[in-house]
């Protein structure tokens, strides 16, 4: 393990760890949000960039549905990112760490932190959340080809 790798992870190692992974692009999903996408199949081996993509990190907007306990307003710096089923999840709200969800994203495979409290975890682990989101997104030859 770096010594990169034990730090509190920042707001900024998100692009950094997201771009680092394989056929990957900053786009837009649903509608205008941000998000960090991987093709839906590749086509001659490579990622499809003309595709929409699959969203494995997004940016999310304040909503009323995500509010602050302690003030009431909508958060404002909430990061969705993808797990691979119920149980990782789970695993990652129970734990120790930043990650919640709300009724909003009930039977969804996918966790919330704010940005503010990314420095809770640290980079390395933020990093193997990120790279377990992309996993359960991107395409399987891809995985394979990644994990190899």
């Amino acid at each position: 393990m770096t010594r990169d790798s034990t730090r509190p992870a920042r707001p900024e190692d998100v692009e950094e760890i997201c771009s680092g992974l394989p056929e990957t692009w900053f786009g837009t999903s649903w509608g205008d949000v941000p998000t960090w996408l991987v093709p839906l199949r590749l086509s001659d081996g490579r990622g499809v960039k003309g595709d929409k993509g699959r969203g494995f990190v997004l940016y999310r907007k304040p909503h009323k549905t995500a509010v602050n306990p302690d003030t009431g307003e909508p958060y404002d710096d909430l990061l969705v990112i993808r797990t691979s089923n119920a149980d990782d999840k789970q695993a990652l709200v129970d734990g120790d760490g930043p990650f919640f969800t709300i009724d909003h994203f009930k039977g969804y495979n996918a966790v919330l932190v704010q940005q503010a409290r990314l420095g809770e975890i640290t980079r390395g682990e933020l990093a193997e959340v990120i790279t377990d989101a992309w996993v359960a997104t991107a395409p399987k030859k891809l995985v394979k080809e990644f994990l190899a």
